[in-house]
């Protein structure tokens, strides 16, 4: 989900400890593990309306927030101390005021019959305490970015909209109108978001919890170590494996690396592998684990939201991507070991005890939440019953769940939420801003116009828009954000390569031929026959934005589009983990530097080749039926760009299974394109083949270290 500051994390207080609680830390221990009890009741049994659900939930979020953190960093005095108490009291008794008074507000409106919303006193100030309490609290735990995008979008539709120029020019509301919109909208602050939190994500963090308390993260560690002795340089497999494995149940790229990464970056190490890439294959392994099925962090809850598509199916498509990222970083793993001559020496022990006492607590919740996500029970169904079947079979391990640890998971389920939560919430106003304005729309048109109908180049602008957006954001907010403003525009150029081939060959239905009437009058009589390529392309790239959107619905079958949308989706998904990994701010790169003790910079661009995949793959998303293909085509295509994935790692690296001699780049570089092209016999077995030939003549008779180790 989304990743956590110095800041939050402070106040996250360690599982094990059980002893030497002040009486504040029993008492937040204590609220934590109500709240966590009332949301698997809210989900599995209390129907209550929706934003009922998710006023509660602010409320204890926001008082778990106010009161664990501070308005001034560093001052902890009494004075202080009663403050923060105060100011989470009445942002709790507000949030739950909001809920109250919905219905009194429509009847006073009704009641008037007039266009303002009649808001009472107590309404008002309930409203902007609310309000200020979410950008007040994201900022204490997220830095400034966040709080000012959320001033500037309130703003926006507020008064700022209607003194821009050009295409970014809005009309203004009145301050009851944005307040209303702000809290009672679908998209405000208690709106779709929101509910994702509330149902889902923090089900999923609590359950998370379970796994770490029951000692199933342990199970992880110990069985990457089988891998690690029996492959070159495997201790860097251990990060892979185990930051793919706990990475989907964190849903924080920064958390999982600083839990993960203690242990697998010093046994990198140890290894051989020098400091920076140890932490460059963490960061990368940790940022891959928001793409691993079945959880992949909260992306795909809000995706399956957002699109309406099940989210088995957002599961069941983004299996065979996942593995081809973590393959990705495994063969630049491989190439690594192989220049520098690592051995599995250094390789700790496996402990099977910790092994065999995880195995269960791991796999059979695990596997039962997955089984109920892709046989279409809902998010907040299988979470709840993945904790319970954890609570039960654990009891036939030695790391039962007594009821210390039942607590303790509990607690440290809602401590890691609070972030997530509180940053839902905020984004939620920025949601509506955008919604409300037509921003999305803009957006939309801009990228389409910039683009002069290139997807490449849309790709490109997506990409730069998400590594902006992520320097201040955590990876799940940009994605939030990114997918509002640009994945129905890209949705729309996946499309029109098919509407494209329809002018082409010729549009035969009268009644869709003259909807271009609208275009152009003399369209319709020419459409009949199919128009020349050249011509097709210029309607579409000059098409009014509105008519292209109204047209497209005629012209493609509700499936296709429903594939193009969650293909757009999952572009901007992947898209949106960049910030993770790419210079100049990657935070996760940064804390696995630490770890490692490395240059942050220097590791932050070791990090970035080794997860070059998030770029790869959504490539082909974008030019390959990847998504929405059977089965036999989805691993044909899957095969054969490993072999082009290969390629590009080899090039990277200037190293294969040894040096590569000065004409291989060339040969690579072709070999590496003819793999990627999709479903083509021909292509894809000449690439990989010469793929496969370059990498056993590389590799014959090289035995030598040729650069040295370095620290």
């Amino acid at each position: 989900m989304s990743s956590s500051t110095p800041q939050s994390q402070h106040y996250i207080a360690d599982i094990e400890r059980s002893t030497h609680r002040t009486a504040f830390d029993w008492f937040v221990f204590v609220a934590a593990v109500a709240f966590a009890l009332w949301h698997i009741y809210t989900n599995l049994i209390l129907v209550e309306p929706g934003i009922w659900q998710n006023a509660i939930h602010y409320a204890g979020f926001g008082f778990l927030g106010a009161i664990t953190t501070t308005f001034v960093t560093g001052n902890q005095s009494r004075v202080m101390y009663c403050v923060n108490i105060g100011f989470g009291v009445l942002i709790a008794v507000s949030s739950l005021w909001i809920a109250a008074a919905e219905n009194g507000v429509y009847e006073r409106t009704l009641a008037k019959t007039g266009l303002a919303w009649q808001f009472g006193v107590l309404d008002w100030i309930a409203g902007f305490i609310v309000i200020f309490g979410a950008i007040e609290i994201t900022r204490r735990l997220t830095g400034w970015i966040i709080p000012m995008l959320v001033i500037l979008a309130v703003s926006y539709i507020l008064f700022l909209g209607q003194h821009l120029p050009g295409a970014f020019r809005a009309a203004s509301l009145p301050l009851d109108d944005v307040l209303f919109r702000s809290l009672y909208n679908d998209e405000g602050m208690f709106g779709i978001i929101t509910t994702i939190s509330s149902s889902n994500i923090t089900l999923f963090m609590i359950f998370g919890a379970f796994l770490v308390v029951s000692g199933a993260s342990d199970f992880v560690i110990e069985v990457s170590k089988i891998v690690a002795g029996r492959f070159r340089g495997g201790a860097a497999f251990v990060a892979v494996i185990s930051s793919a494995l706990t990475g989907t149940i964190s849903g924080s790229a920064i958390a999982n690396t600083a839990s993960t990464g203690v242990i697998t970056i010093p046994l990198m190490k140890s290894n051989g592998f020098r400091g920076q890439f140890a932490a460059g294959v963490e960061a990368a392994s940790s940022t891959g684990g928001q793409l691993m099925p079945p959880i992949m962090g909260a992306g795909a809850f809000i995706m399956a939201s957002y699109t309406g598509i099940p989210y088995g199916t957002i599961v069941a498509v983004s299996i065979v991507p996942a593995l081809l990222y973590f393959l990705s970083v495994a063969f630049i793993v491989r190439i690594e070991a192989v220049k520098y001559q690592i051995g599995t020496e250094n390789v700790p022990a496996i402990d099977k005890k910790k092994m065999w006492a995880g195995v269960l607590n791991f796999v059979l919740p695990l596997g039962v939440m997955t089984y109920m996500l892709v046989s279409g029970r809902t998010p907040s169904f299988a979470a709840s019953v993945a904790i319970g079947t954890l609570v039960v079979v654990s009891f036939a391990t030695p790391n039962k769940m007594t009821p210390e640890r039942l607590s303790k998971a509990l607690s440290l389920g809602i401590k890691t939420s609070i972030m997530t939560a509180v940053l839902l919430v905020a984004v939620g106003l920025i949601n509506n801003a955008v919604t409300t304005s037509g921003l999305a729309n803009t957006f939309a048109l801009m990228i389409a116009q910039w683009s002069q109908g290139s997807l490449l180049i849309a790709l490109a602008l997506i990409t730069v828009a998400s590594l902006v957006l992520g320097m201040g954001l955590p990876v799940t907010a940009a994605y939030i954000v990114l997918s509002i403003l640009s994945a129905p525009a890209l949705a729309g150029m996946l499309a029109d390569g098919l509407i494209l081939e329809q002018l082409m060959n010729g549009i035969s239905d009268p009644g869709v031929a003259a909807m271009f009437m609208l275009v152009d009058p003399e369209l319709p009589a020419q459409l009949a026959l199919g128009l020349p390529e050249a011509q097709a392309r210029e309607l579409l790239s000059t098409m009014p934005f509105d008519i292209s959107v109204a047209l497209r619905p005629l012209l493609i079958d509700p499936a296709l589009m429903t594939t193009f949308l969650l293909t757009a989706h999952l572009i901007v998904f992947w898209l949106s983990q960049d910030s993770n990994v790419t210079p100049p701010v990657c935070l996760a790169a940064f804390t696995a530097a630490g770890i490692a003790g490395s240059k942050p910079m220097a590791t932050g661009v070791e990090a970035w080749k080794i997860a070059k995949g998030l770029y790869v793959v959504p490539l082909l998303f974008a030019y390959t039926p990847m998504i929405g293909a059977d089965l036999p085509e989805l691993l044909r295509i899957g095969l054969f760009s490993l072999f082009g994935i290969y390629a590009l790692n080899a090039l990277l690296q200037n190293y294969s299974e040894g040096p590569i001699p000065w004409w291989g780049y060339p040969v690579f570089v072709v070999a590496a394109v003819a793999c990627f092209i999709p479903l083509n016999w021909a292509l894809n077995l000449s690439g990989a083949f010469v793929v496969a030939t370059m990498i056993l003549s590389t590799g014959h008779g090289t035995k030598s270290d040729p650069i040295g180790q370095q620290s």
